[in-house]
């Protein structure tokens, strides 16, 4: 929640937690970093704030590649029409005039998210933002196929199958790499940079492959998976095929080193 009014606010929260939600309430509009790390579930925002227009952060949400389906209800300080007619054409999808009830408050946004989110939003699931097909190695990212080499895959499958989990680098070579001769960390480092080249809305600051400094990185985009041939199918060749693919992620050998790694 965003608004400038401390005890709207305060009201806001205590009727939002008794009805079980987690509410975090802000009093500016500098929270695009806040809610890229946090992926709230909605998006309450007073049309007036003190940095500003509640329409210009509004824009900002649906132009973000990874909050753009984040519903967002307005907070209104009179019920004149030409600011409901803004604060919807600008991608608001509801609006609640102050001084609200906390039942009408509750009941509105319950409503949004159940006709926004059929898709169960109380299980906490998100739309996908990466679909992955296993049998034929294909990514595709916000609608749109992006080539991939096979260990480019295989790096993303892998991440995509521990979404939010910190690798570090060592990790992610036993995992991905295997028993690849001369490989070090840095071709890690390497690989996920062609990777945010193809899937990241701006690779200079990455929202999807994110470095945790100090550690390694992390994979928060939400994936999904294409049915593969196997399925349904006891084959020898599907199912040797799709064998093999999960002993690659499973399995964890000790990678070859450079010579310059082994006289270290």
């Amino acid at each position: 929640m965003i608004d400038g009014e401390i005890e709207v606010c305060q009201v806001a929260q205590q009727c939002l937690e008794e009805a079980g939600y987690a509410v975090r309430t802000f009093s500016n509009g500098d929270v695009i970093g806040e809610a890229e790390e946090n992926r709230p579930q909605l998006m309450l925002i007073s049309l007036m704030l003190p940095d500003g227009s509640g329409l210009t952060l509004c824009r900002r949400i649906r132009e973000h590649a990874s909050l753009a389906r984040t519903p967002v209800v307005f907070l209104l300080a009179d019920a004149v029409e030409e600011h409901r007619i803004l604060a919807l054409e600008c991608g608001g999808d509801d609006c609640i005039v102050k001084p609200f009830s906390p039942r009408e408050l509750v009941a509105r946004l319950q409503a949004v998210l159940r006709r926004l989110s059929p898709a169960d939003i109380s299980s906490g699931r998100q739309a996908a933002e990466l679909v992955i097909d296993s049998w034929a190695m294909k990514v595709s990212v916000r609608g749109s196929e992006v080539p991939t080499t096979s260990l480019e895959f295989r790096l993303i499958e892998y991440l995509a199958r521990h979404r939010g989990q910190v690798f570090t680098r060592d990790l992610l070579l036993d995992a991905v790499w295997g028993d690849m001769q001369f490989v070090t960390p840095r071709s890690v480092d390497a690989c996920i940079r062609r990777i945010r080249g193809k899937i990241e809305p701006d690779r200079s600051r990455p929202t999807y492959l994110k470095t945790i400094r100090g550690v390694g990185y992390r994979l928060d985009a939400v994936a999904t998976w294409q049915s593969t041939p196997s399925e349904g199918c006891d084959c020898i060749a599907c199912t040797s095929a799709v064998g093999a693919s999960q002993l690659s992620y499973l399995s964890s050998p000790k990678r070859r080193r450079t010579p310059a790694q082994v006289k270290g």
